[in-house]
């Protein structure tokens, strides 16, 4: 990884001090958009909502705030901006930009928050805009499928199965509004939809519904023989194949939450929080990057549901059959997404320090005053590319903590990046033989590298 590029859509901010160039499109400094995100209603930002406490004006409050940081990231960049009193002094100015980008980046941290605050709000509203119209799609489907043949019990069974289905999810989005809805339960801990936590909800949706219709079957039923049969048709060789992927989905779910808390706390896998849960989080590792360990085991699982509900659809009257070759499809596509899951990221690890050497210097110890090149490996983790959470890698020399400078370049920044940092030797560091060490955005600790320092 050359540098830390960091996109429109997970940094930006503006400029928080005086003597840099303010916000853009009317967007007001830092400190007023984070410290009262409702006071300026529509008339400050030129007739747009922007009071971060509905999911409108905090979408366009979030959109103006990157729109401000990447200006302002661009202006550092080309040399602009930077105070006439600051410029003899190239660590001086370095460090500035870096304070004020840093600054810049956190208000447009709280300006995300807040979407995401408000997305999670309004979102279980829009799933049961999917739910209800989706129980009367099957109502006209079971309706038209009727014609010619007559209505029977199966269909009232699979109608009455579905609005208890709907009913009892509608309770439960409304439960969980506010962390939203019916997504609640397959959010991870860092803000992500779970691929693990969606296909076993799938599963687990399935076999209710299934139950369900048949358990309302069996009330509408009045003959004995047909009773028995229906009864039959919940034997367990039935649904063999069937309970097998429940159960095994069910357990890569379990497993996988304890795989990822165990690496994290063994500091053999870093993790930050998202900023809300998108769709492509099932298909992408936390980076953004597409993730084949993902993608084929929710692939396999839809296609094996989607089989399952054919089946369900075709014959009501007992659990769908799920052939054992589908089964041993979905369990070897488990596997595989359990050994992604414990192959994934790694420690941090330094590899080594070296005195950074500008054309035209002579070849020298390290001294006091002096930036130092660290290079190794981890230093950005996945999803850390924010420049909120650059702005968090910290360097340990000896018993000194020195924040990582941003140091912006065109579409990025040239520091930090995931190789290599670059930071200076404060002057309260002792002479003589220390340790350095890197704490990254997600709270690892790297390995220590001993150098000398010379006064």
């Amino acid at each position: 990884m050359g540098g830390a590029d960091v996109s429109e859509e997970t940094a930006g901010g503006t400029t928080g001090a005086s003597g840099s160039p303010g916000g853009t499109e009317g967007f007001p400094a830092p400190g007023a958009a984070a410290g009262a995100p409702g006071a300026a209603g529509t008339g400050g930002y030129g007739g747009d909502c922007t009071c971060g406490k509905c999911p409108r004006g905090a979408r366009e409050g979030h959109r103006r705030a990157v729109a401000a940081f990447v200006a302002l990231r661009e202006e550092y960049a080309a040399g602009r901006g930077v105070p006439a009193a600051l410029a003899h002094s190239a660590g001086a100015a370095r460090q500035w930009v870096s304070d004020e980008l840093a600054l810049s980046a956190r208000a447009v941290a709280e300006r995300a928050a807040a979407e995401g605050a408000a997305w999670l709000d309004a979102v279980w509203r829009r799933t049961l805009l999917v739910l209800w119209p989706g129980i009367a799609v099957l109502v006209i489907m079971q309706a038209v499928t009727a014609i010619g043949t007559g209505w029977t019990a199966p269909r009232t069974a699979g109608l009455a199965a579905a609005v208890i289905m709907a009913l009892a999810l509608t309770g439960a989005g409304w439960r969980h509004r506010a962390r939203g809805g019916l997504l609640a339960p397959l959010i991870g801990e860092d803000n992500r939809l779970s691929t693990s936590r969606t296909v076993a909800a799938g599963w687990l949706l399935l076999v209710a519904y299934a139950v369900l219709v048949q358990a309302v079957h069996l009330t509408l039923v009045t003959d004995a023989d047909a009773r028995q049969a229906l009864v039959d048709g919940l034997e367990l060789p039935r649904g063999a194949g069937l309970l097998t992927v429940l159960a095994v989905t069910c357990a890569v779910a379990v497993l996988v939450r304890r795989v990822v808390a165990v690496r994290i706390q063994g500091r053999r896998l870093q993790k930050v929080r998202a900023e809300r849960p998108r769709a492509a989080d099932l298909l992408t590792d936390d980076a953004g990057r597409g993730s084949l360990t993902d993608t084929q085991f929710l692939l396999l699982n839809v296609a094996a549901v989607s089989f399952a509900v054919v089946r369900l659809a075709r014959d009501p009257s007992r659990l769908p059959d799920l052939p054992w070759a589908f089964a041993v499809v979905v369990v070897v596509g488990a596997v595989m997404y359990v050994a992604g899951k414990y192959a994934e990221g790694g420690r941090p690890v330094v590899l080594s320090v070296v005195r950074a050497r500008e054309p035209g210097d002579l070849a020298a110890p390290i001294r006091i005053g002096d930036d130092i090149e660290i290079r190794g490996t981890g230093f950005v983790p996945p999803g850390a590319q924010g420049a909120d959470l650059l702005a968090r890698t910290v360097v340990r020399i000896g018993a000194v903590h020195v924040h990582v400078p941003l140091v912006p370049v065109a579409g990025g920044f040239g520091n930090p990046t995931d190789g290599v940092l670059t930071v200076p030797v404060p002057a309260d560091v002792e002479p003589g033989r220390v340790e350095v060490r890197v704490v990254t955005a997600a709270g690892a600790e790297t390995n220590a590298y001993t150098i000398d320092v010379q006064d």
